[in-house]
C-alpha cells in the first residue's frame, strides 16, 4: 500500500503529464507582426520656379518654405491630389487653349485646380460655385448667367471666360500676374490696399492674412506636382487620366419644355445632357429662353 507521500508525488506526475500533452497538443502562438513606420522625406524644392513667367524667390528662405509647406500638404493628400491629376487629362487641354485665347498665362489653369481641384459642381462656404468659385454677383459682373434656370458658374467653359475678364481686369491694375492671383483670393481692393499700406508693390514681400499668403503657394505646388506627379509619388499611366469630353454643339434659340424629353430626342439621356452641360440648373426640367437669347448645347459624338 502506498504511503500518502507517495500518492501525492504519483498524483502530481499525472498532472504534469496531462499539462504536458495539453501543451504539445496546442498550435504555436501567432507571431507578432510588428508595424514598422514609413519612410518619409521631405520634397525636393526646385532650384527655379516661374509663375505666368515671372520668378519665384526661392533664394528667401521664407518663400522656399512656405512653397515647400504646400508641397507636403498636397504631396501627401494623395487621394484628393491624385483626383486633381486625374482629371487634369480632361480639363487642361480645354482650359488652357481658351486662357491662351484670351492673353491670359497658361499657369492660372493650376489656379483653378487650387480654387476647386476641378469640380465644375464645387461649393464653398461662402456659396462661391464652379471650377472658378464666382460669387452669383461678381459672376454676373463677369457676363455669366445665374437664373432659376441657369448657372454658367457650373459651366468649365463659360466660367473660363469669365475668370479671363476677371483676370485682364486685374492685370490692369497691378501689372503683375502673381498679384492677379493673389487678389482671386483676395479681391483687388483688399491687395491693392495691402500693397498701400505696406509700401511696398512685389506680392512676395507682402505680410498678408493666412489664406491669401498660402494661396499662391498652393498654386505653385499644384503646378509642380501635376507637371510632374512622379516626382512627388504619384505613379501614373496615360491611360489613368480623365479622357477629354467630345462632343458637338447645337444652338438653342427656342424655349425647351422637358430637357429629358429633348434630350432622349437627341439620342442620350437627361444624365448625359448634365454631365455635358452643367450649366443646366432647373428643377422643373424646362429651358425658357428670352427673344434674341441663344445657348449653346453640347451633345456627345
Amino acid at each position: 500500500m502506498k504511503s500518502k507521500n507517495e500518492q501525492e508525488i504519483a498524483l502530481l506526475k499525472t498532472e504534469v503529464k496531462e499539462l504536458r500533452t495539453q501543451l504539445e497538443t496546442q498550435p504555436p502562438p501567432t507571431e507578432r507582426v510588428v508595424a514598422q513606420p514609413s519612410a518619409v522625406s521631405p520634397f525636393p524644392l526646385p532650384t527655379t520656379l516661374y509663375f505666368a513667367g515671372e520668378a519665384v524667390p526661392l533664394d528667401n528662405p521664407d518663400i522656399r518654405e512656405r512653397l515647400e509647406r504646400e508641397l507636403h500638404v498636397h504631396g501627401f493628400r494623395h487621394s484628393m491630389t491624385m483626383t486633381v491629376i486625374l482629371r487634369s487629362g480632361r480639363w487642361k487641354n480645354i482650359i488652357q487653349p481658351i486662357l491662351r485665347e484670351n492673353g491670359i498665362p497658361e499657369d492660372f489653369f493650376y489656379l483653378a485646380c487650387a480654387e476647386s481641384d476641378l469640380d465644375n459642381l464645387a461649393l464653398s462656404s461662402a456659396s462661391a460655385l464652379g471650377m472658378w468659385q464666382f460669387l452669383a454677383e461678381t459672376a454676373k459682373e463677369n457676363g455669366l448667367e445665374v437664373s432659376r434656370h441657369v448657372d454658367e458658374r457650373k459651366d468649365p467653359f463659360y466660367a473660363t471666360k469669365a475668370a479671363c475678364s476677371y483676370l485682364k481686369d486685374a492685370y490692369q491694375k497691378f501689372g503683375s500676374w502673381t498679384s492677379v492671383a493673389a487678389s482671386y483670393n483676395r479681391g483687388i481692393t483688399g491687395l491693392r490696399n495691402a500693397f498701400d499700406a505696406q509700401k511696398v508693390d512685389n506680392y512676395y514681400q507682402l505680410y498678408l492674412n493666412k489664406q491669401t499668403y498660402k494661396y499662391v503657394f498652393r498654386i505653385l505646388a499644384l503646378k509642380l506636382i501635376i507637371e510632374n506627379p512622379e516626382k512627388y509619388g504619384f505613379v501614373l499611366n496615360p491611360s489613368d487620366y480623365h479622357t477629354p469630353l467630345r462632343f458637338r454643339e447645337v444652338k438653342i434659340t427656342e424655349r425647351i419644355d422637358d430637357l429629358p424629353a429633348w434630350a432622349i430626342s437627341k439620342r442620350v439621356n437627361y444624365k448625359v445632357l448634365k454631365i455635358y452641360n452643367p450649366w443646366l440648373d432647373s428643377p422643373t426640367y424646362e429651358l425658357p429662353v428670352a427673344n434674341g437669347k441663344t445657348y449653346i448645347m453640347r451633345l456627345p459624338r
